[in-house]
Parts: structure tokens; sequence; C-alpha cells
């Protein structure tokens, strides 16, 4: 009989970066079966009370209050795991933790005030609390003469334009709402890579698209001087791209930046032709915009790619670098894969942990399996699991990090556990041919991915399961280690390639058992 474990911490407030790592700390004790620290949100409780706890166990409970929970195989099994993820949340926040008592050896700030006093050279708030209370403290940070990270989402969109438009009156920005990836002068914020200084500046409304454009810039050589992301609507008809202007007319005044590239999921084209212009006619600007048809129109000194691949190439070639082949030695590992796979299995899965190579991979796939795939969502569930089928005979490509997925879960960069899950099905499953795994390294990442996943495609490889095929996002000074993730993967019988855009085209070869298509130059 499993034992169950809820303790309520009252007008307790942690960003949810905190909240995962507790609950990543409580379920890595053994003999834990499920656990998880959360706001006390109702779409919380209710996940706790689905997973069979007692709604009296956090009576009285409020968005305010954080809630940690453990189910576990014994008692003293759930005591250690409670104990793992308050030491977790609380030695982070320099608190004793205890429910009701502020005692600790130095609390943190309770007020945008409090935490200015304390650091009065202050020049950027990072705004990580539930999307209620967002934009007011957004508000106080731009009134404060702060540039502003907004990590929380459930922004409203008319909040959001308020706030940035307000925020280019002040000359200021607004990085946000939902923007998980930012590295400004060489400090990184939210999820990030580590990368060498350097001639180019990536501005993103797309947060892993950041992450692999700063981190090919590195691998490949060229180094990045900052980093700003925009938030995913910010090149939308709705918001005009009021931070993409302003973060361009800044960069124009950068003596750090040489060429700029833009990264988007599918923006609006009137938007992007109206925000180009502000980069300034000194600097080229590189836009890589996925989704978005050819043929655009743009200013001169501007260059239009539709992968992250093409406009990382784009931009070495701008500033007079050879751009390296993605492509070398993947034919040979490619028509290997296909020479052991039997006939039946055709059908492509993608387990995606960043949003943006989701995205990607839906693009390059319709582009080189035409008449092939099938009804695709990146929102959509593949199996019972999480209770919709998917549509038979169809390639499918899943953003597990979408709130769909991570209801009462971790997101799958920092906690592997449901992508595991739905890895070993599609493992099993004899009509697929290709799984696509995306592993993001950096800050605020698990801190050994492949320990965990590797194993697992092992496994699947072993018992003569489909081709898994792995990109590993990440740079050398990652804390991860990039070259050992990616030989974990490699030692296991994946196919390891060398961008994302490369994984997804690999895959389509594979389907298609053409080797040769993994060449192609996109």
């Amino acid at each position: 009989m499993s034992i169950t474990r809820v303790r309520l911490f009252r007008d307790t407030y942690v960003d949810s970066v905190v909240q995962l790592a507790g609950t990543r700390a409580m379920r890595a004790v053994d003999g834990v079966e499920w656990a998880t620290a959360a706001m006390a949100t109702p779409a919380n409780l209710d996940t706790l009370t689905e997973q069979g706890f007692n709604p009296q166990d956090w009576s009285g409970g409020s968005s305010n209050d954080l809630v940690i929970a453990v189910r576990a195989s014994a008692e003293e099994v759930a005591g250690e795991a409670e104990e793992a993820g308050r030491a977790s949340i609380f030695d982070s926040r320099g608190a004793g933790g205890k429910s009701g008592d502020s005692s600790g050896t130095e609390q943190s700030p309770r007020t945008l005030r409090d935490a200015l006093d304390r650091a009065p050279d202050s020049n950027i708030a990072v705004v990580s609390v539930p999307g209620d209370y967002a934009a007011l403290e957004a508000h106080k940070a731009l009134s404060a003469g702060l540039d502003v990270l907004l990590f929380s989402d459930n922004v409203s969109l008319a909040a959001e334009v308020a706030l940035k438009q307000r925020a280019e009156r002040l000359g200021r920005l607004v990085m946000g709402p939902g923007a998980g990836t930012a590295m400004l002068g060489g400090t990184c914020l939210g999820f990030a890579n580590v990368t060498t200084p350097g001639p180019v500046a990536v501005v993103a409304a797309a947060g892993t698209g950041a992450q692999e454009a700063m981190s090919l810039l590195d691998r490949w050589g060229v180094g990045v001087s900052h980093v700003i992301g925009l938030g995913g609507r910010d090149l939308s008809s709705d918001v005009g791209g009021l931070m993409a202007r302003s973060a361009l007319r800044a960069l124009a005044h950068d003596e750090r930046t040489e060429v700029v590239l833009l990264v988007s999921k599918p923006p609006s084209p009137e938007v992007v032709r109206a925000v180009l212009p502000a980069a300034g006619g000194d600097k080229l600007v590189i836009a890589a915009l996925l989704g978005l048809p050819c043929g655009m129109e743009v200013p001169d000194g501007v260059t239009v790619a539709d992968t992250l691949e093409s406009g990382v190439i784009a931009t070495l070639a701008a500033l007079g670098r050879q751009p390296p082949n993605p492509a070398v030695g993947l034919r040979e590992r490619v028509a290997a894969a296909i020479a052991e796979l039997p006939e039946q299995r055709r059908l492509i899965r993608g387990l995606f942990s960043g949003g943006t190579l989701c995205y990607e991979s839906l693009v390059i796939l319709s582009r080189y399996l035409p008449g092939h795939l099938g009804p695709v969502y990146s929102n959509t569930p593949l199996d019972s699991a999480f209770g919709l089928p998917a549509p038979a005979g169809s390639h499918t490509c899943l953003d597990l990090g979408e709130e769909e997925y991570t209801k009462g879960r971790p997101h799958p960069m920092i906690d592997p556990e449901a992508r595991i899950a739905l890895l070993r099905e599609q493992g099993t499953d004899p009509d697929v041919a290709v799984v696509i795994l995306d592993v993001v390294l950096g800050y605020g990442a698990h801190d050994d991915p492949a320990g965990e996943l590797a194993p697992v495609c092992a496994e699947i490889t072993a018992n003569g399961g489909p081709v898994i095929v792995v990109y590993v996002l990440g740079t050398e000074a990652d804390p991860q280690g990039f070259d050992a993730q990616r030989q974990a993967f490699i030692d296991a019988g994946c196919v390891v390639t060398e961008t994302a855009a490369r994984a997804s085209l690999a895959a389509a070869a594979i389907v298609s058992r053409d080797p040769e298509l993994s060449q192609t130059q996109l």
C-alpha cells in the first residue's frame, strides 16, 4: 500500500524553476512513486486529487501557498523525499522553510524594493511569478528604471502590449512573457548555454531557437555578444514587434555586435518587414524565420533563412567564415540504420523538449515527406497515456514542454521521466521507424540527461525497436559536458546529428529509405 504525504507552506511563493528542482529532488529518492512541488493553484490541486491525494491535506490552501506532495512505498521513504524537496527549495532561498517560520540566516527579499535595497546597482529584473501578478511586477520594475526578463507565462495579450508600449517609451526592454532564455553581456538568464564572446547577437521570439543558435555559433567558432529573448508573440500582428524593434535599435549601437541573427517561429510577414530596418545600415541581419513562405521582400543587407541551421550558416558566411558541413558522416550512419530496419516500420515520432525545435521538425518533415505527412499537431497526444490516440498512419511531433504535458509534471528539459515513458511505449510500436529526441544542455537543464535517456535508448535498439535519432543542443562549456552527453547516445546505438534540423532530415531519410536525403542542403 502506498503512503502519501502533503506539506503546505503558507504565503510561500517560489518560481517555477525552483519548484521543478524540488520535484526532481523528491523523485530521485528510491521508492518514490510520484511527487511534486507546486503552487497550490486550483489546477495543481486538481492534479493532486487525480493522483490520489486527500483534499483535506491542503484545506484552505491558495495560489500564494507552496505545496509539497509525495506518494511513496513506505513512510520513511516519504519522509526522506519530503526533506529532499524542502532542502532543494529552501536552501536555494536562504530560508529555513518551516511552515509559518521565517527563521533563517538571511531571508530572501519579498518585494522588488527589498531586492533593490540589497542590490542598488541592478539594471535588470527577472520576473517569475504567477501570470495574474506578472504584469504588475514588470511595471514596477520599469518604474524602477530596470529592463525586464518576464519569465512568467499566462500573461494576457493586452497586458503584454501595454507593457511593451510603455517599455518602448521609456527606452527599456521587456523580454517576454514566457522568455526563458537570455544572455546579456556574458550573463546567462533562465535556460541558456555557455558561449564565448563574439560578434553575433541573437534576437529570438523562440526559446530553444535562441539556444540552438547560440550553441551552433559557439561550436562552429563564432562567439556571441548577446541573446535577447522577446517572447513568442512579439513578432505577431497583435504585438507588432515592439521589443524586436527596440532590441535591434539597441544592437545597432553596440560595438561588440557585427551581425544580428533574428530567430522566430512563424512571424507576421508585415511585422518582420516593418521591424528589420530598425537594425540600421551598419549591421548585417540574418533572419531565420521558421515556417515563413519564401520570397518575402526584405531590406538590403538582410538575408532570410527558413531553418535554424541555415540561419547560422548564413551568419558565418556573412562574417567571411567557412561554414562547416553538418552532414559529414551522416549518410553512412543513416544507411546502416536503414539496412537493419524492417520494411513495415514507416512512421516518425518526434518527442521534443524544445517547442521551437519541434516546430522546425514539422517544417522539415512536411517539406521532405510530401504526401506522407498526416495531420500533425505539436500538442496532440500520441497515446493512451495522455488520453488520445495519434492519427492513424501519420508522423507525429510533440512539444512535451507544452502545458498539456507538464500539468503535474516537471518540464522535460529538467526531468525526463514523462518522455522516458513515451519513449518506451513508442519503442514497442511495430510501425514506428524513427524516434527523434532533442536533448537540451545548459543552465537550468537536467544535470545528466544522457544518464537517464541513453540506457532506455540502448534497451530499445537492443530489442530491435525503431531507430533513435538524437540531437544534443549545447556547448563544450555547458556544465553537463557536451562531448560526454553525445558519446553516451552514440554508445547506446543512436544516430547522433550535428544540428536539430539535421536530425529531422535524417529521420526523413530513414523512413524514405534514401540515405542521400540526409545530405540535402537546407
